[in-house]
């Protein structure tokens, strides 16, 4: 699948087959996701957001307590360290905070830096829903 914003491959999630038999989609260059299939869409895309509301603080039990490391995707961080069992948390990772990972923060910029501004509008994204 060919990302809609930047043009690059996708990568599909190795996740397995849900009732909804919906299948994540995400672009290693620009990081942006999409689904395809589920309940209520056929595809759906999110919509751009800024660095500090699109990453989730990495957790695991390798990563160190006091610096703040980014999920990215594929159980990586944004830095690219990867652990067993490393997972998102239910906190968001700031770039701004005093102690994110200054190499996670680079990267977030990178990305942030690879969405067209076209592409960054509410409706830029276009999702299809299925008829009912």
């Amino acid at each position: 699948m060919e990302c809609d914003v930047c043009g690059q491959a996708m990568w599909r999630w190795p996740v397995a087959p849900t009732a909804w038999a919906e299948e994540i989609w995400s672009c290693s260059w620009c990081h942006a996701a999409t689904h395809v299939g589920g309940e209520w869409f056929e595809v759906s895309r999110p919509p751009y957001l800024p660095r500090d509301m699109r990453w989730e603080r990495a957790v695991a039990d390798g990563l160190p307590v006091e610096v703040y490391h980014a999920f990215g995707v594929f159980d990586r961080t944004l830095c690219g360290i990867q652990e067993a069992r490393m997972s998102p948390s239910d906190d968001w990772w700031s770039p701004e905070r005093e102690n994110a990972c200054a190499a996670c923060r680079v990267e977030a910029d990178v990305i942030d830096d690879r969405w067209p501004q076209a592409m960054r509008g509410e409706d830029a994204r276009v999702s299809m829903a299925r008829g009912l």
